[in-house]
């Protein structure tokens, strides 16, 4: 590194494809730039996915019952109920996948592997970044931690405007790691390489570079110095969990054993579900969220979408459940249904839902995932997402959070489709955040509302359907 200029897009570049995003540092703010250039904070628009939703009963209990784990970033998040999918329901195809699909687009899907249009996040880029990206970013990050495949729909939420998925998805942190950070070349045999990767960090090809920004010589104050050492230990740390390398940095976890999930064709064979503990399930996912959130963090990826079970996800989920310290409850799916196969998943409580019982099975498995997605998003909002602008990347960015179902029962489509769950971000002070809005509007009103917000003069739908503007959702 001869430059001993810092700015925002300084890159430390490795052999291979390796490219390392740095933390943003004092020196990146200081320039002859105004006040309001220094403040500036980049457009992003993520897509984040649960499987199987909330029933719109429970979503009336707000904070003190599944939605809970929101609660600490309650300030952050404007929560909307009543959102409305019904015209993404195609005939002879269950709302699992018509409220998958209409997530993030509310559209239908157009066959097995496309939406019917593009996703809010695609709108936002090709609308800003209308010429691309700036060198060095990955344009669109998909990824996610889920089983059931048999449709793109299920676990795809990232889409072109002409419905197209808009990266591959990366279901293994391996392949998001390498997808963010970049492959290490290494020449030989097939099985000699895979050898020689398990041994050798991305962080190995930019050494010098790291010597030169905490060395004597660096433009970096002792502050920044010491910002730089402790990302990229926090890189190593996570490769280190991604690949199971037996070297360990001094001062790290000890490292997980390497993954056993299924992925691919192996993970759910014929629909019929896998056994999994929510240990094991919750390790990769918080991997795949912490690398996710990363790539966010040193300015890799602007757009995209992550997902945390696929729609109408079969689990037969076991293990102990803790939340705030407390043991909140005993997961043992199949025993509880008394039934083994598809018929003693997780999925089955949703089918089974009932407003006037206790539901206490799926209330257990809804409160989980929303732990699970608050773990992300509290990635983005701690002191190492915290932006130029004394804001954090959470509050910045426009995240939207959703599933496919608002009921779960397969026999009233309208109630299944409506009443969907939807959160948002403020996506620097666009949207009221802070609390729980009783939309009640159709879905492709609110995305629209939300794109106009953000700035982008497309809309999604059909051209002569007449548009209502959700003007309550917006500051």
């Amino acid at each position: 590194m001869t430059s001993r200029k810092i700015t925002r897009r300084t890159m430390l570049k490795g052999a291979g494809a390796v490219t390392i995003g740095l933390p943003l540092l004092e020196e990146m703010l200081v320039s002859t730039t105004t006040a309001a250039e220094q403040a500036s904070v980049p457009v992003r628009a993520f897509n984040v996915f649960f499987g199987l939703g909330i029933p719109a009963p429970l979503q009336t209990e707000g904070f003190d019952g599944v939605l809970e784990p929101l609660k600490p970033l309650s300030d952050k998040l404007l929560i909307m109920r009543g959102v409305d999918h019904v015209r993404a329901d195609e005939k002879g195809i269950n709302a699992h996948y018509d409220g998958a699909s209409a997530a993030f687009t509310a559209e239908p899907p157009d066959g097995e592997a496309k939406a019917g249009g593009a996703s809010i996040d695609q709108m936002i880029r090709h609308a800003h970044y209308p010429m691309g990206l700036p060198a060095g970013m990955v344009p669109t990050l998909v990824g996610g931690t889920f089983f059931r495949r048999s449709r793109v729909g299920r676990y795809v939420h990232s889409y072109n405007p002409d419905g197209t998925v808009a990266a591959t998805m990366q279901e293994k942190p391996r392949d998001l790691f390498e997808r963010v950070f970049g492959t290490v070349s290494v020449a030989g045999d097939p099985e000699d390489v895979q050898q020689q990767r398990l041994k050798r960090s991305v962080l190995d090809t930019v050494a010098e570079q790291y010597k030169f920004l905490t060395g004597a010589n660096s433009p970096l104050g002792a502050n920044s110095k010491a910002r730089v050492a402790e990302h990229l230990e926090r890189i190593r740390e996570y490769e280190q969990r991604a690949y199971a390398m037996k070297d360990k940095v001094a001062g790290a976890p000890d490292l997980p054993a390497e993954s056993k999930l299924l992925h691919g064709g192996e993970a759910d064979p014929g629909g019929m579900g896998i056994d999994i503990t929510l240990e094991e399930l919750t390790s990769e996912w918080r991997l795949m969220a912490d690398l996710y959130a990363l790539a966010i963090q040193t300015d890799r990826v602007r757009f995209g979408s992550l997902t945390f079970l696929a729609a109408g996800e079969r689990i037969r989920l076991t293990g102990d459940y803790e939340y705030d310290g407390k043991r909140r409850f005993q997961f043992d799916d199949a025993a509880q249904h008394k039934a083994s196969g598809d018929k003693g998943c997780s999925h089955e409580w949703w089918h089974k839902f009932d407003e006037k019982k206790k539901n206490e099975q799926l209330r257990a498995h809804a409160h989980m995932k929303m732990r699970e997605v608050a773990y992300f998003l509290q990635r983005l909002n701690g002191k190492e997402a915290m932006e130029a602008n004394g804001k954090s990347i959470m509050e910045n960015s426009l995240i939207t959070i959703s599933t496919e179902s608002g009921d779960g029962r397969h026999n009233d489509v309208k109630r299944e489709l409506t009443g969907v769950f939807h959160a948002i971000t403020g996506a620097s002070g666009r949207f009221k955040t802070g609390q729980i809005m009783d939309v009640n509007a159709e879905g492709l009103d609110v995305y629209n509302t939300m794109l106009a917000a953000m700035g982008v003069s497309g809309r999604l739908g059909p051209e002569k359907r007449k548009a209502t503007s959700i003007d309550a959702i917006r500051v």
